[in-house]
């Protein structure tokens, strides 16, 4: 019997059980983005109750808060779903809508914390968390942690993770910002908002410590590399 109909026939008998369960233990095997993780033995895990700027899109901090969450939950880490009596258990995509434990930190609730992500109570539902979760949040803008200081967010517990770059940015206006001196021989701007090599167009460009943007994956001295 080959491997893929192995798997196909174990995920048949593990994703009913995982949906259905209120609590489980599990392994992440994937961080997705700021608010999505794959784990062992089932679906994608979307966090509920809470929204991260959508990785891929260009939205200030969406890069920044998919570093965090690996950074929290890095690949391996054991972890608790806890699904919510008052929310629904699956999207619309298929993923678990759960809390995610680590120990007995509330991952959703550290991200909000941080900084890293905004309260989303989807169809205005408010799970068991969901004062914890606004009052992390107000904390969170008040004191200007995460996207609340680098980036223009939009306040609005009842809708999506919405940010946009705060003030003049180079790429957005053409006016330049203060060029980093870890990128000397490119004006790069220190973070705010935290960079990833697809946000800049240069490329093969020198590095030097202590590299804010973490352009110089091997420590080579070069930055964003082109093969």
């Amino acid at each position: 019997m080959s491997r893929k109909v192995i798997a196909a026939l174990v995920a048949g008998l593990v994703l009913p059980a995982l949906v259905g369960a209120a609590r489980t233990q599990t392994t992440v095997t994937e961080v997705i983005d700021g608010d999505t993780i794959a784990v062992s033995g089932g679906p994608r895990v979307r966090f509920v109750q809470i929204d991260t700027p959508e990785l891929g899109s260009g939205e200030c901090y969406s890069r920044r808060a998919a570093k965090d969450l690996r950074r929290l939950i890095p690949v391996g880490t054991p972890v608790e779903l806890q699904a919510d009596a008052r929310l629904d258990r699956v999207d619309r995509y298929g993923r678990l809508l759960r809390y995610v434990f680590r120990g007995g930190t509330n991952v959703n609730l550290e991200l909000v914390a941080q900084g890293d992500a905004t309260v989303w109570f989807y169809g205005g539902a408010r799970g068991r968390y969901a004062d914890a979760l606004l009052a992390a949040a107000a904390r969170a803008r008040r004191e200007q942690r995460g996207l609340w200081g680098a980036c223009s967010t939009v306040w609005n517990p009842y809708g999506p993770a919405t940010t946009s770059q705060k003030g003049s940015t180079a790429r957005a206006t053409g006016r330049r910002r203060r060029c980093d001196r870890a990128y000397p021989t490119v004006c790069i701007p220190s973070p705010p908002p935290d960079l990833d090599c697809r946000d800049v167009r240069d490329r093969n460009f020198k590095v030097l410590p202590p590299d804010p943007h973490h352009f110089d994956g091997n420590h080579d001295g070069i930055g964003c590399e082109r093969p």
